[in-house]
């Protein structure tokens, strides 16, 4: 007895510190929150940190800003927001850029680039200082009109790669056999699963897709560090920059020098004593600041953002009804006068992405759609992009992936020969086990999958080929799952023109007939403070009670879990680096 008093004891106390714990929690949070509204001083320069995630509207994480034991998440469309902003604020003077590598999609660094080059116009200046530039940080740092280098520090210059990993020799090892159905040759999201190496289709499209993204990164580079794009290739080919002296040598980088001393160049720059403090602003302080530069208008431009997995149900992601549901409140607000689909997603659920669809077709010819793709708009990413009257790509956006699959795993011999479990079945028809998870598929009922398989395709190209004014024999000759960068695919006419996102909303407002009076209003919108924060406290509760893991491994075999019904995905976690 005195064992359970003990017990029961100790719960209590555990329930009652965790709940003053919460409150304590709310406090620090909510104090955080309360800050004054930072004003910008005069003769200020705009810090920019290329650090942590780039997302494209990051909402604003209470629990980030109490506990720094995440990589910061940065919000591309604030940071396009606030280049823009500065441009035409004489408060300032310059913007200073510290690239701490940024990990982001290569169409998202080039909306940033977009935006400096757009931002020097004003004659304002644009500083970087770095102790280890990656590649993808040189691709926005190359704008500057002053690149400092750590003397001791490091920059990459040697060329894009993309590693995939295989899974199919655990499986072996494990006695799991996957299930797999696709159509096309290149539709590869599967191959991690089923082989141990790239097909030759797959390292077709990849080659080709990153020939044609590194392309437009020499291009790019080549114009602001005036190099030619064949001695670029050769650096990047033999390796050339080893030292920080040769990044000096051959032009990549101005000067090496320490953050102090390109401080100074700053003071100087701004008409500072030397003993002066230099004023920065960090980009998100400049946000909160400049709310009001907005011009408030009736006619509003609806910017939904649909980044992540396209899914079914739950809170992450693309939801298929939720997002539906913007669509629909776009189309029946009056104020609303064009909608911009801003799309970064690699697909998920094909029927999630055909409800989205949907809606958008039934708002079609109501109110103009332009479609802004990011980093990413392939499979059911592009599915939801090609309704729009006009869809707007960067060069190095990944698109296309037109096709579908559907795969399970079949655990029987790994549950018998691993653990010892085994399964009998009772049924009333020859087929009521289908879709079971403890044998493997018979031929028969392996036809009947495929033909689903093979329907959604015709469905799929048929939608592509309405949409684009193509045969859909044509459209299947650049289908079949391949991936295309945003170069590419403007070749094969999947979308419309290669521009910025900036360039969606003017052509949105211009299609409108707004142009001189409208504002933007993203969706969907943030959730209210507290839910966010209760939200947040039941996934860490969860987190620490369960032990749940975010390693590959664990990840890759709950989002498998997560592919209800056919899936319109990019080929893998296509990261190029």
């Amino acid at each position: 007895m005195a064992f359970l008093r003990n017990l029961l004891a100790t719960i209590v106390g555990l329930i009652i510190f965790s709940i003053l714990g919460f409150f304590l929690l709310i406090g620090i949070v909510a104090s955080a929150s309360a800050d004054e509204v930072p004003t910008v001083k005069s003769n200020s320069v705009l810090y920019f940190p290329m650090t942590g995630l780039l997302q494209e509207k990051a909402v604003d994480d209470p629990f980030l800003t109490a506990f720094a034991d995440a990589p910061p998440v940065q919000s591309l469309l604030d940071i396009i927001t606030a280049i823009d902003r500065a441009k035409t604020d004489d408060r300032i003077k310059g913007i200073y850029i510290e690239p701490m590598y940024l990990a982001g999609s290569y169409a998202g660094l080039q909306e940033i680039r977009d935006a400096l080059l757009d931002f020097k116009e004003s004659g304002k200046f644009v500083y970087a200082y770095g102790e280890y530039i990656s590649e993808s940080d040189f691709y926005v740092a190359s704008v500057a009109d002053s690149l400092f280098l750590n003397p001791t520090g490091a920059i990459e210059f040697n060329g894009l790669d993309v590693n995939i990993t295989f899974w199919k020799g655990m499986f072996d090892k494990l006695d799991i056999q996957p299930e797999v159905f696709r159509v096309g040759e290149f539709k590869s999201y599967v191959e991690p699963y089923i082989r141990k190496d790239l097909s030759p289709e797959n390292r077709l499209q990849y080659s080709e897709l990153l020939a044609s993204m590194y392309k437009t990164y020499l291009s790019n580079v080549s114009n602001s560090v005036r190099i030619p794009i064949e001695k670029l290739e050769n650096i990047s080919d033999q390796m050339n920059i080893n030292l920080p002296q040769d990044a000096v040598d051959i032009g990549l980088i101005h000067k090496l020098g320490y953050e102090d001393e390109l401080k100074s160049v700053m003071k100087k720059k701004l008409g500072l004593a030397e003993d002066k403090k230099l004023r920065t602003m960090k980009m998100n302080k400049y946000i909160q600041a400049t709310e009001t530069m907005d011009n408030y208008s009736s006619n509003r431009i609806a910017v939904i953002v649909a980044e992540g997995d396209i899914v079914m149900g739950g809170d992450e992601g693309i939801v298929g009804e939720t997002y539906a549901e913007e669509i629909r409140k776009a189309r029946n607000n009056d104020r609303v006068k064009a909608i911009v689909m801003r799309v970064n997603s690699g697909g998920g659920s094909m029927t999630a992405s055909d409800m989205i669809w949907r809606e958008l077709m039934l708002t079609k010819g109501k109110k103009p759609i332009i479609a802004s793709m990011g980093g990413a708009a392939a499979s059911g990413g592009y599915y939801i992009a090609m309704p729009a009257d006009t869809i707007i790509a960067q060069p190095n956006t990944i698109t296309g992936s037109i096709g579908i699959f559907g795969m399970w795993f079949n655990f029987g011999e790994f549950l018998e020969n691993k653990i010892g479990i085994t399964h009998d079945v009772v049924k009333t028809g020859e087929y009521s086990d289908i879709y079971t998870v403890t044998r493997p598929l018979r031929d028969s009922e392996r036809a009947i999958i495929q033909r689903g398989v093979n329907e959604g395709y015709e469905v799929f190209t048929q939608k592509v080929a309405d949409a684009r004014g193509m045969a859909q024999d044509e459209v299947k000759k650049i289908a079949s799952g391949r991936v295309w960068s945003g170069e590419q695919a403007l070749e094969n006419g999947l979308v419309d023109q290669i521009g910025s996102y900036k360039d969606a909303i003017e052509l949105a407002a211009k299609a409108a007939g707004i142009e001189d009076d409208y504002s933007v209003s993203h969706y969907p919108k943030q959730k209210p403070f507290i839910e966010e924060v209760l939200e947040k406290m039941n996934a860490k509760v969860q987190f620490t009670l369960f032990g749940m893991d975010t390693d590959p491994v664990t990840k890759a075999v709950k989002e498998l879990n997560q592919h209800k019904g056919l899936q319109a995905r990019v080929p893998g976690n296509v990261e190029v680096r």
